[in-house]
């Protein structure tokens, strides 16, 4: 059975930190967008998505993340993903987001990263 997808946010040191539970599809990718969108809007470019929660990325899913990437790209932003699944991590990497998006263990490793 399909866990629900569920997110929580905070600001941190400057950055959102975005935590999700469940299948990112593409109710989940929108709501990952639509929390993005909603701080991106006041100015937050470092973004943190914490993926411990969530063992599936379907393509749709991924396509939402991409964008969120580009919007941070464009505006000198950074994303990095945590926590993440051996699964997804791989998914993100045949799709190539590692060029354009860090990667740390844990939501801590990447508030440092943002700070060297």
């Amino acid at each position: 059975m399909e866990q629900e997808f569920t997110l929580t946010s905070e600001v941190q040191n400057g950055c959102l930190v975005i935590a999700t539970s469940g299948y990112v599809n593409n109710k989940g990718g929108e709501a990952i967008a639509q929390e993005f969108s909603k701080h991106f809007d006041t100015g937050i470019r470092r973004v943190i998505i914490n993926l411990a929660q969530s063992k599936v990325v379907n393509s749709i899913g991924m396509s939402f993340l991409i964008e969120i990437i580009e919007r941070l790209e464009e505006t000198g932003g950074k994303l990095v993903f945590t926590n993440l699944d051996p699964g997804v991590e791989k998914m993100l990497s045949i799709m190539g987001l590692f060029n354009f998006a860090g990667k740390e263990k844990t939501v801590p490793d990447a508030l440092k990263s943002f700070q060297t």
